[in-house]
């Protein structure tokens, strides 16, 4: 990760510690001087891949930032000592950088997903940011892109002059896809998941206080209980677990603890 910029261990994975103003300016400034540049969105389904998948950790541990999205991540932050840490989330992260690259003339491309949502993004887009420069709306296939496809694909991102790429593949799909292009794309790579069919208006974001309550994975799971009811119940219990026994080697064990756990 970015050594320049503060960040936390949780479970095995740095957090990058921003608060969602600072995060904001910070990819803007990257975006500014085309730098090629990798950003997670983490919750606890990233985190607990990271945790059992060795060299999917590693590519968290490459990327420029990790943003704390899920608000579990947000308290363990808080616990661990970084107490004016804010959610740093994906529908949060993109409306706000739509509207700052709109009053600053940075181009953004939105890359995967489906056609039929990012015609419905476009629309709502050019709605809400008026001024917003959007260089290209491409969705892409759900087989890997040939050598061919993928030359091709960064050559179209270089001479779109796109600054942002907000990117829609899936976890851990598209933080795999930024690993491999850092340094291809010479633009701030940002991987958004499921926002993009939220902002689409085809998903429903949860009300503000369902979010800061941390109960956004039940409002979710109640809207797609087939799709995610195994990816809950398979994360959020040994989240519990290892986060638990994190704090309090943290607060009271030992520091052999902490190792014993790879915490």
């Amino acid at each position: 990760m970015n050594k320049s910029l503060p960040e936390q261990q949780v479970l095995n994975s740095s957090i990058t510690a921003l608060r969602l103003d600072k995060t904001t300016r910070t990819i803007m400034q990257w975006a500014h001087g085309g730098e090629s540049k990798a950003v997670c969105v983490a919750n606890v389904h990233m985190l607990m891949e990271a945790y059992w998948h060795g060299q999917f950790s590693q590519v968290l541990q490459n990327a420029d930032m990790v943003t704390p999205d899920g608000m579990p991540l947000v308290w363990m932050m808080r616990l661990l000592g970084r107490k004016g840490q804010d959610r740093v989330a994906g529908m949060d992260i993109l409306q706000n950088l739509c509207q700052k690259a709109s009053e600053e003339k940075v181009k953004v491309f939105f890359l995967g997903s489906q056609k039929s949502i990012l015609d419905r993004m476009r629309a709502r887009l050019e709605k809400e940011y008026p001024n917003l420069e959007i260089a290209a709306m491409k969705p892409l296939p759900f087989r890997p892109l040939t050598a061919a496809e993928d030359e091709e694909l960064m050559e179209e991102i270089h001479e779109s002059g796109a600054g942002i790429v907000f990117l829609s593949l899936g976890c851990p799909k598209q933080e795999k896809w930024m690993a491999e292009h850092q340094g291809r794309v010479q633009a701030v790579m940002i991987g958004l998941g499921g926002a993009f069919p939220v902002y689409a208006g085809l998903k429903k974001w949860a009300p503000r206080w369902v979010r800061q309550a941390g109960l956004e994975w039940l409002y979710r799971l109640l809207q797609e209980p087939k799709r995610l009811l195994g990816r809950y119940t398979q994360t959020i219990p040994p989240f519990i677990f290892f986060a638990s026994m994190q704090l309090v080697a943290h607060h009271l064990a030992p520091k052999r603890l902490l190792n014993a756990f790879n915490l």
